[in-house]
């Protein structure tokens, strides 16, 4: 199995999928127990939800599971918040705090998973930025994410629809940070948060490298904004996914017409 697809498009836009897959190797599949086999802290139908809103965008997208390995973790298992409740570059538990293992992987596991999973999606991502970058003069790295609007073990409360990360302006050019909020604010009947309980994976926080012209973003939406339900079989909402979308390709579309370039006014 390819642990990673690639679509390839000529705009500036790269559209990261790191937890869309469900593939799970079967040798892997037969350590986790009934909290694992359930996947529930699948990133559900994100894919579909981003599909075609920019045609010229490229696509990288993880095809296995993020309790596989998660492709968005540092490879070396350093936490992305220290101090908060979070899971590992293999998780241990599920978003709940549960533990997903008959067996837990070991650390020879661990770096098998590393090497035939986690790297070739981020050779994917590099080989991308790189090639993007050499058309445009910059890249946009926009990382795709989705949660449950309610976890009491990661954060208190309900979580707002748009949750946008960029490491406290760290990864991306100023410009870039406020056209996204701008348009997340002005979201009628959606709620919004810029670095809040979710501020970049490590995906973001790695390639995020504004004086370099490579430009990098997360959005974490709520998943109750696009599912019928946030619990088995999270079923894709037409109505409301159709009420989403719109906000998703003015997003894409405006940042694809952005030029922040290193040294260029912001």
């Amino acid at each position: 199995m390819t642990p990673v697809t690639v679509s390839r498009g000529n705009s500036p836009i790269i559209l990261g999928l790191p937890h869309a897959g469900t593939y799970v190797p079967p040798d892997i599949g037969a350590n986790l127990n009934a909290n694992g086999t359930a996947l529930a802290d699948t990133d559900w139908h994100i894919d579909r939800l981003y599909a075609d809103l920019l045609p010229d965008a490229t696509t990288v997208r993880a095809k296995f599971h993020r309790y596989v390995i998660d492709a968005n973790r540092d490879p070396d298992g350093a936490s992305l918040y220290p101090g908060q409740n979070t899971t590992a570059l293999v998780p241990l538990t599920n978003f709940g705090g549960q533990d997903i293992w008959n067996t837990p992987p070991t650390d020879a596991d661990i770096a098998g998973r590393r090497t035939a999973f986690h790297a070739p999606y981020h050779a994917a991502i590099r080989a991308e930025i790189t090639r993007v970058r050499d058309l445009h003069g910059h890249a946009i790295l926009f990382d795709c994410h989705s949660i449950r609007s309610r976890i009491s073990y990661l954060f208190d409360g309900t979580l707002p629809d748009f949750n946008i990360g960029t490491d406290q302006g760290k990864t991306c050019a100023p410009r870039i940070e406020r056209a996204v909020h701008e348009i997340c604010r002005n979201a009628q009947g959606f709620s919004t948060v810029l670095n809040g309980r979710f501020k970049g994976g490590w995906t973001t926080r790695h390639y995020g490298r504004p004086n370099q012209n490579v430009h990098a973003i997360q959005l974490e939406l709520a998943q109750s904004t696009y599912l019928a339900t946030q619990s088995a079989p999270w079923a894709y909402d037409e109505t409301k996914a159709a009420r989403l979308r719109p906000h998703l390709a003015h997003i894409l579309s405006t940042l694809a017409t952005l030029v922040p370039i290193a040294g260029a006014p912001q």
